[in-house]
């Protein structure tokens, strides 16, 4: 890890400030710096200017409006998993946050730092490798190891979203609030990553001058109940090889609505739109939530290694929609 300089900030304009005129390669921004120091001490990210965001106030803190919910992006993992209000009416994005690391991380990763760490590809956080995300010629998982890659949209790169947080904030229909000396823009998290065949050194469309101030989440319908799940190799604090988010808005017996969203099978948040179709109108059955995971897997083109992710999804699937419908309890196979 070579030296750097330490911004330590306290207001909003003060880190704005630090980050005018700068870029990417010569500044980082810290708040929990839980991926940010993996990546310094991997030599994948090497900033002249480190600038701490850890200490500004009002970057803090979950508040509730007529329209929904604000939070900020230094707000924890676990402050989200224990908020009343977000367990109660945003209960996606609080299994998400509570099943997410272990608890000491979850402790002091943020919001923030969730929403905007890097792909967990080996290839990506090798120093031995310049891969397609650094700059390099190709993609090394295509060929390579690939059994927790992508096994949707890998034709340029295999990675896999690696917030967990953003799979049920998409779910939820939620936006991000962009700041920079300039002023502020709003951007729909369903909008925010960046697809690889757009561009595959860069993940997110943040600019390098602007830093991520709040997360808007609309308030939901009547009658909208969500729920997250995710699953890996191991019984507890494992990076998902498969994850799903589910909304449903219900009316009596039927489903008015689905919103199914998928994590660990693309690059970017993946709308299972087949899925949702199926559920619309109907009754949420076992036999419907178990056809709906499997149209889910419509159009996939798993890798060499990951083809176990067509039989492992829709189970997923499946089951967070009866959890979401409160016809299942959480799955205790599931992981976190």
């Amino acid at each position: 890890m070579n030296p750097f300089v330490l911004a330590d900030c306290t207001t909003v304009d003060a880190a704005l400030a630090q980050l005018a005129g700068q870029s990417k390669q010569t500044t980082a921004v810290k708040a929990g710096g839980i991926d940010l120091l993996d990546r310094m001490k991997n030599g994948i990210t090497d900033p002249e200017r480190l600038i701490n965001i850890r200490n500004i106030p009002t970057l803090r803190g979950v508040q509730e409006t007529k329209d929904g919910v604000t939070l900020g992006p230094l707000v924890t993992l676990a402050e989200i998993s224990e908020h009343p209000l977000l367990r109660t009416h945003y209960s996606a994005l609080a299994d998400a946050a509570g099943h997410a690391a272990t608890p000491h991380i979850r402790n002091v990763a943020t919001l923030g730092g969730n929403l905007l760490q890097h792909v967990q590809c080996w290839y990506y956080r090798s120093p031995d490798y310049k891969c397609l995300r650094k700059g390099g010629e190709e993609c090394f998982a295509q060929e390579g190891q690939n059994q927790y890659h992508a096994i949707f949209d890998n034709g340029v790169s295999a990675t896999i979203v690696p917030s967990s947080t953003a799979v049920a904030l998409v779910a939820l229909d939620a936006s991000v609030e962009l700041s920079s000396a300039k002023g502020k823009r709003t951007v729909p998290l369903s909008e925010f990553y960046v697809k690889p065949e757009t561009d595959p050194t860069k993940e997110y469309v943040l600019a390098p001058e602007e830093l991520l101030t709040a997360v808007h989440i609309p308030k939901p319908a009547a009658g909208t109940r969500s729920a997250y799940q995710k699953y890996g190799e191991k019984e507890s604090f494992d990076w998902p090889i498969a994850d799903a988010a589910v909304v449903l808005r219900m009316q009596g017996d039927l489903c008015q609505q689905a919103i199914i969203v998928l994590g660990a099978a693309s690059p970017t948040p993946r709308r299972a739109k087949e899925a949702e179709a199926l559920l619309t109108g109907k009754p949420i059955t076992e036999a419907n939530a178990r056809a709906a995971g499997k149209a889910a897997m419509q159009g996939a083109t798993p890798l060499a290694m990951n083809a176990y992710k067509l039989q492992l999804f829709p189970v997923a699937i499946y089951r967070t929609v009866l959890l979401a419908a409160g016809k299942m309890e959480r799955d205790p196979g599931a992981v976190g």
